[in-house]
């Protein structure tokens, strides 16, 4: 295990893995969202990624500004924020400590809509990683074995009575000249398991279970899987679920939605070279952090009316540099 504290300590790396760790890195930041409210116009200008200093000289990595953690080739590597650094690598104790604390930091910012973290306070998941799966795959499965998110959705199916539309150019193409005219193509709205947002909490269920080490996480991941056997299985992206919506009667699948952004918006985990077990979940601190403060303030103390970061200040009059000040 590798831990590095932002722009402080150096670490070792090793020598065989050192450029393989850098192009899988490169690879990461190239495919990022783009349009994540994490990233800035500098950043998105920049092709070469930013997560950590590669010193070539001796084979030494130095964190930058992104905390998070990196699964590559058997190592962990645990970026982590500077205010815990004492001068030594800490202990297994001390990196949970941190991990926790830093998603207490997360359960207060709105750009991540990080949910539903206090109910695994107290779970003892030494990974950063290791832990946002837990909570995703423990509040998941018990949602689903509650309740199950059906829609309307349109199907073609043929049907050996009339329901809804009959699909003449169908029926003529694949019935009538097949001589299985006893079968009618019919289109009608049906409410079905197999929708949109099933798959997508079914492609990143197999997504994490691929990587995921905890055994608890794992079962839990396998029984959503299970769950949602009968629906299709297809790659989704961020975008697609931050346009999901839902109605009042399904709020609280809401809640795992988020969950799936936070996933792949901020994560990737790809196959490199043929392997399934690399992965990265990196935020900026800097960005994290202001998100708390925010958060804290707006939550917390009711006293207190705060407003988010607004983009209309500039420290000189020429208003050549913005500023984006809390006010309180």
């Amino acid at each position: 295990m590798v831990n590095l504290f932002e722009y402080q300590n150096k670490e070792e790396f090793p020598k065989h893995h050192f450029d393989d760790l850098e192009v899988f890195l490169d690879d990461i930041w190239s495919k990022r969202e783009k349009s994540s409210y994490y990233f800035n116009e500098e950043d998105n200008r920049v092709e070469q990624q930013r997560f950590i200093q590669f010193l070539h000289k001796n084979n030494t990595l130095k964190s930058n500004k992104y905390v998070g953690v990196i699964h590559f080739e058997g190592k962990t590597i645990n970026l982590l924020p500077k205010i815990f650094y004492k001068g030594e690598d800490p202990k297994e104790a001390h990196v949970k400590a941190i991990n926790k604390h830093v998603l207490w930091w997360l359960s207060y910012c709105r750009k991540l809509k990080f949910p539903n973290y206090l109910s695994g306070l107290n779970t003892d998941k030494a990974d950063f990683f290791e832990i946002l799966i837990y909570l995703f795959s423990k509040y998941t499965r018990e949602l689903l074995n509650s309740s199950i998110y059906q829609t309307y959705t349109e199907v073609n199916k043929e049907l050996s009575f009339v329901k809804g539309r009959i699909d003449f150019n169908g029926y003529i193409q694949n019935n009538l000249s097949n001589g299985r005219h006893h079968k009618i193509s019919c289109e009608f709205d049906a409410f079905e398991m197999d929708n949109e947002f099933n798959r997508c909490v079914k492609f990143v269920s197999k997504l994490l279970f691929s990587i995921a080490k905890e055994p608890q996480s794992k079962r839990f991941l396998s029984d959503i899987l299970f769950i949602l056997d009968e629906v299709k299985d297809v790659n989704v992206s961020a975008d697609k679920m931050k346009r999901m919506s839902f109605n009042p009667m399904f709020s609280d699948f809401e809640t795992i939605r988020d969950y799936c952004v936070l996933f792949l918006d901020n994560s990737v985990s790809f196959n490199y070279k043929n392997s399934l077990k690399l992965f990265a979940f990196l935020l900026p601190m800097e960005y994290v952090f202001e998100d708390f403060i925010y958060g804290f303030i707006d939550k917390e103390i009711d006293e207190i009316k705060a407003k988010a970061q607004v983009g209309s200040k500039h420290l000189d009059e020429e208003k050549n540099f913005a500023l984006k000040p809390i006010y309180i």
